[in-house]
C-alpha cells in the first residue's frame, strides 16, 4: 500500500468498503474504475480498457466514463444485475489541501435504481427483502420510486414462490438459509432475471430490525403499526430497511407506510397460472400485447397503470369490495360523458408517485415542480365531477383527493413558467417571489443603468461635469475626477488612485453597486439554488398528502379504464355469488376476440358447481378451441374477482380461491426435468394445495407418456377431483383420451363436452362452438391435412388407423367400469352436428329419466346395481337446474 500514490490509497480504502460493487471513482470530468472493476466494466459497456501509473509495477486496468454521460453507462450496468456504489469529491479540488477528500454517495442496484429512462412507468421496480427460517419465511416487499412498502409471511416455498412471481421483483436480498431452502436459485436469476445478493446474519437480527424501524417512522413502538403479528415478515421489513439506508444514504421520508398482509386475503395464482392465463405478458414474447393487461389498460396515468397490474395481479376474494369495484366501474359507465371528462383531466397527471420519490432523494428539477404544478392543477375539476356520484369507493376516492391548492400555489407563484433543467445556473425563481433574488437578477441585467443614473445623480449633487464612472480588473468601479474640479470632490469620496491629471474616488454606494454587480450572477445562482431546494423541501414536508391522493387518482383511473373497456367491449356486471355457481352465457376469450380480425368470435356458455356440475371433460381435435375456451372461463372469473365487467351476455361468478392451470407441454431442460415431470410436477401441486372452492383448468394430462399410463393418471386425477371427500374443485378437464368419456353416468358429477365440429368428406370445420356429450374421434388425421402433411403421409396413416381401431382401447376401459352382464350401446356421435344443433348444458328432464328407465333391462341387474341404478337416478331428479 505504502509504495501506491495517495490517490490510488484512498481509491483501495473506499472499494475495501464495497467489494461486491463496480466503484465509480469521481476524478475531475470522469468516473474512473480501476483493476477488476475496469476489466469488467469495459466488457459490459464496451468501452476502452487502458492503463494508468499508480505507483505498482504494472500499470493499473482502467476505465472511465464523462460524468455527464453517467446515467446511461450506470442503467446498462444496473440492467445486468451489478452493483454500482457512486464515489463523488465532496469539495472543491481547487480549494483541497492535499488530496481531495471523497465518499459513497449512493450504490445503486438493480432494486434501487431510479432512471426514469430505464424504467417501465406501467409496472413497480420491487425489491423482496426475504427472512428464511423453519416454519414461517418472513418476506417485505419495497419499491424506492413510489414509496411502496409491505410485508408478510408463508409458510413454505410453494408460497413463497407465489409471492416471488406476483412481484417479479428485479432484486431479492436474503440470509444464507434462504439459499439452501431448496428453492432454485438459479432459475431465480436466469429465468426471472432477478439479481440476488445475501446479507450478513447482523441485517437479520431482531433488535437490530425493530430500532432501523423506529428510527425511520420516528415513533417509540411499533404495535400501532400492526406488524407485531408478523414476526418473521418484521425482520424482514428491517433488514430491508437497513439495506435502502446503508445503499441510499438519504432520508427516505416518502416510505411513509408499513403495510402488512396476508396472502390469503387475495386469489392464490402460482407462477404456472399466471404465464399460463397471460395476465400481464404473452407466454413466448414476454410482451403486452396479447395478455389480459394488455387488453384492460386504457389508464391515462403511470400510477394507474401500476395499479391495474396490481389489480389483475391479486384478485380479490372478499365479496364487498368485488361488488364496490363493480358498483363504481356501472357508475362510470352511467355517466360515459363525466367519466370521459374525469378521463381528459387525469391525462396531463403526472407520475406523483414517482415525483415524491426524486424529491425525496432530492433530485427533482425544476421542471418536474412545473410538471407537479400542472398536475394538480386537474385535481379540483376532477372532485368537482366525482362529486355527482354516489358510489361508495368513489366517495372514498373524492375524499382522499386532497386538491393541494397550498402547494399548488407555492409552485405557481415561485417557479418560472419554463425553468431550465439545470438547477444551479439560475433562471428558475419567478419574478416577485423574492426581492433579494429580484435585486441580483436587476443587478445582473440593469448594472449599467444603475451605474449611469448613478453617474447623472453625482455630476448635479457634487457640480463635476466631466465626472465619470469607470472601470478596470484592478481596481473595480471608481469615479474619476479631474485635477481641474478636485476641490468640488465631497467628504463620502475616498481616493483609490492618483493620476498624472486626475484622481480616481470610491464610495460607500459605489462599493455596494459594484458588489451587486459583479458579484450578482454567481449570488443570483447561489440564492436561487437555495430557494428552490427550500420549496422542494416544503412539498417533501407534505409526502403523505400527497401520496394519498396519488394512490386515490390511481384507482379512479384503473375503475374509469375498467369501465371504458366494458363500454367498448360489450362487457357486463357480473353477479357474484357465494353457492360455487358458475353459470356464464355467451362468453367469449377477452384477448383472442381483440387480436382476430375479420371474424366473428364463437361464443360458449358455461356452468359448473360443486355438485352434479362439477368436472366438465372436453373432448375434440387439436385446433378446435378447447384451450381457448379453458382459459376464456378463467379470465372471466378473474376478470369479475378484480371488479371488471366481463365478455358474455350474463354472467353469475361463484367467487374462487385459486385458479390452477396445467396447460401446454414444456421441458426443463435446464433441471433435467422431461416433459411429462414438468407436468406430473404441475399435477401434483394442485391435487395438493386445491381446495373446493378452486378452479382447476387442466389440458391434455397424461399425453407425455404411454397411452396406458397416460389414460390411467387422467382417469385417476380425474376421479380424485370429483370426489367430493378428496376435493370436489370445479374443474373443465381437456383430453384427448376420448375413453375418460365413459366416466360420465359413473360418476354423478362428470358431464361431457365437445367441440363441435362439421365433417365434409375428408376435411373438416371447425365450429368452435362447445355442446353436450363427448367425441368419438380425434380428427388428427384431418388436422395433419390442414397443417400441410404431404398426402403419401396422410394416406398412410389412415391405413393404421383402421387396423388400430379393430383393437380398439375401449374394449378394456369399458370393463372397468361397466360390468360384463351390463349391455352396451353403440356410442353417439356428439361432435358431429349441424349448426342448428348449438343448445348447451341441456337440464334433466322428467323426460330423460323416464327414457333411461325404460332402457335398463332389470333381469340382467343384480340387486347392488338395481339400487345403485335407482339412486342415481333418483339424485338427477333432485339436482335439476
Amino acid at each position: 500500500m505504502a509504495e501506491m500514490t495517495p490517490m490510488m490509497q484512498q481509491y483501495l480504502e473506499t472499494k475495501k468498503e464495497y467489494p461486491d460493487a463496480i466503484l465509480f471513482y469521481r476524478l475531475g470530468d470522469f468516473y474512473e474504475m480501476f483493476f477488476e472493476d475496469a476489466i469488467t466494466a469495459s466488457k459490459e459497456l464496451e468501452i476502452t480498457l487502458t492503463g494508468k501509473n499508480c505507483g505498482l509495477e504494472e500499470r493499473a486496468p482502467m476505465c472511465g466514463i464523462p460524468y455527464h454521460a453517467v446515467d446511461g453507462y450506470l442503467a446498462r450496468l444496473v440492467s445486468k444485475g451489478y452493483k454500482v456504489a457512486i464515489c463523488e469529491q465532496m469539495e472543491d479540488p481547487k480549494l483541497a489541501k492535499g488530496i481531495v477528500k471523497r465518499e459513497v454517495i449512493r450504490v445503486v442496484t438493480p432494486g434501487t435504481n431510479l432512471n426514469a429512462q430505464t424504467l417501465d412507468e406501467g409496472r413497480n421496480n420491487y425489491l423482496m427483502s426475504i427472512a428464511y427460517f423453519q416454519g414461517k419465511i418472513g418476506i417485505s416487499i419495497a419499491d424506492v420510486t413510489t414509496g411502496d412498502y409491505y410485508l408478510t409471511e408463508v409458510e413454505d416455498n410453494r408460497k413463497l414462490l407465489d409471492e416471488i412471481n406476483k412481484y417479479s421483483p428485479s432484486e431479492i436480498i436474503c440470509n444464507d438459509a434462504f439459499l439452501v431452502s431448496g428453492i432454485d436459485i438459479e432459475d431465480l436469476k436466469g429465468r426471472l432475471h432477478i439479481a440476488l445478493y445475501t446479507q450478513e446474519p447482523h441485517f437479520f437480527d431482531e433488535d437490530r430490525c425493530r430500532k432501523c424501524l423506529l428510527k425511520h417512522f420516528h415513533v417509540t413502538s411499533l404495535l400501532g403499526m400492526g406488524i407485531e403479528d408478523f414476526p418473521s415478515g418484521l425482520i424482514a421489513a428491517g433488514c430491508l430497511m437497513q439495506y435502502l439506508t446503508e445503499t441510499q444514504k438519504t432520508s427516505l421520508d416518502h416510505i411513509t407506510h408499513l403495510y402488512p398482509y396476508l396472502t390469503s386475503k387475495y386469489m392464490l395464482l402460482d407462477s404456472s397460472t399466471r404465464r399460463n392465463l397471460e395476465l400481464t405478458e404473452t407466454l413466448r414474447e414476454k410482451q403486452k400485447r396479447g395478455s389480459l393487461l394488455w387488453v384492460l389498460d386504457k389508464t391515462r396515468t403511470a400510477m394507474g397503470a401500476r395499479t391495474l397490474r396490481q389489480f389483475i395481479e391479486q384478485p380479490l376474494i372478499d365479496r364487498a369490495q368485488i361488488e364496490q369495484r363493480l358498483n363504481s366501474v356501472e357508475a362510470l359507465s352511467k355517466q360515459a360523458i363525466s367519466r370521459d371528462e374525469i378521463r381528459e383531466y387525469l391525462n396531463p397527471i403526472y407520475d406523483l408517485e414517482r415525483l415524491l420519490g426524486k424529491v425525496s432523494y432530492k433530485t427533482a428539477n425544476p421542471r418536474d415542480l412545473i410538471a407537479f404544478r400542472n398536475s394538480l392543477q386537474m385535481l379540483p375539476h376532477i372532485k368537482t365531477l366525482l362529486d355527482d356520484f354516489d358510489a361508495e369507493l368513489l366517495k372514498e376516492i373524492n375524499d382522499q383527493i386532497d386538491d393541494l391548492s397550498d402547494i399548488c400555489n407555492l409552485i405557481e407563484n415561485s417557479i418560472e413558467e419554463d425553468p431550465p433543467l439545470a438547477i444551479k445556473e439560475g433562471g428558475i425563481i419567478r419574478e416577485g417571489f423574492d426581492e433579494t433574488i429580484d435585486n441580483l437578477r436587476h443587478a445582473k441585467t440593469e448594472g449599467k443603468d444603475w451605474l449611469a443614473k448613478l453617474e447623472e445623480e453625482d455630476r448635479e449633487r457634487t457640480g463635476i461635469k466631466n465626472l465619470r464612472i469607470r472601470y478596470n480588473k484592478v481596481f473595480g468601479y471608481y469615479y474619476e475626477v479631474t485635477n481641474s474640479y478636485k476641490d468640488l470632490v465631497p467628504e463620502d469620496y475616498v481616493r483609490k488612485q492618483t493620476l498624472a491629471n486626475a484622481e480616481r474616488y470610491t464610495n460607500a454606494r459605489l462599493k455596494e453597486l459594484e458588489d451587486m454587480i459583479l458579484n450578482a450572477e454567481d449570488k443570483l445562482f447561489t440564492l436561487e439554488y437555495d430557494m428552490f431546494c427550500r420549496i422542494r423541501d416544503a412539498i417533501a414536508g407534505e409526502m403523505e398528502r400527497i401520496q394519498r391522493t396519488a394512490k386515490a387518482v390511481a384507482k379512479l383511473d384503473v375503475l374509469a379504464s375498467l369501465s371504458l373497456v366494458a363500454e367498448r367491449n360489450h362487457y357486463v356486471r357480473p353477479s357474484i355469488n357465494e353457492k360455487g355457481v358458475i353459470d356464464i352465457k355467451a362468453g367469449r376469450h377477452p384477448v383472442v376476440e381483440q387480436m382476430i380480425s375479420g371474424e366473428m368470435f364463437i361464443s360458449n356458455d358455461t356452468y359448473l358447481d360443486n355438485n352434479k356440475y362439477c368436472v366438465s371433460v372436453i373432448t375434440g381435435p387439436n385446433m378446435a378451441g378447447k384451450s381457448t375456451y379453458m382459459r376464456q372461463v378463467a379470465l372471466i372469473v378473474l376478470m369479475a374477482q378484480i371488479g371488471s365487467f366481463v365478455p358474455a351476455t350474463s354472467a353469475n361468478i361463484g367467487m374462487v380461491d385459486r385458479i390452477f392451470t396445467r396447460v401446454g407441454a414444456s421441458d426443463d431442460l435446464a433441471s433435467g426435468q422431461s416433459t411429462f415431470m414438468v407436468e406430473m410436477n404441475e399435477v401434483a401441486n394442485i391435487l395438493r394445495n386445491a381446495t373446493s372452492n378452486s378452479l382447476l383448468i387442466l389440458d391434455e394430462i397424461g399425453r407425455g407418456t404411454s397411452t396406458f399410463d397416460g389414460l390411467s393418471i387422467a382417469w385417476a386425477v380425474i376421479e380424485h377431483i370429483s370426489n367430493k371427500k378428496l376435493l370436489g374443485a370445479k374443474t373443465l378437464f381437456a383430453t384427448h383420451y376420448h375413453e375418460l368419456t365413459e366416466l360420465e353416468g359413473k360418476m354423478s358429477n362428470v358431464n361431457n363436452y365437445c367441440i363441435a365440429v362439421k365433417e365434409k368428406g375428408d376435411d373438416i370445420v371447425f365450429l368452435r362452438k362447445i355442446i353436450k356429450g363427448g367425441a368419438d374421434k380425434s380428427y388428427g388425421i384431418q388436422v395433419a391435412k390442414l397443417a400441410g402433411v404431404p398426402d403419401m403421409v396422410i394416406d398412410r396413416a389412415k391405413e393404421i388407423v383402421a387396423q388400430l381401431c379393430d383393437n380398439d382401447i375401449l374394449e378394456k376401459v369399458q370393463s372397468i367400469v361397466t360390468p360384463q352382464n351390463e349391455s352396451r350401446h353403440k356410442a353417439v356421435k356428439y361432435d358431429e352436428v349441424d349448426l342448428s344443433q348449438m343448445s348447451l348444458f341441456d337440464t334433466v328432464t322428467d323426460e330423460d329419466v323416464i327414457n333411461e328407465l325404460k332402457e335398463i333391462d332389470v333381469t340382467t341387474l343384480t340387486p347392488l346395481d338395481a339400487l345403485n341404478t335407482l339412486y342415481r337416478l333418483q339424485n338427477k331428479l333432485k339436482n335439476r337446474w
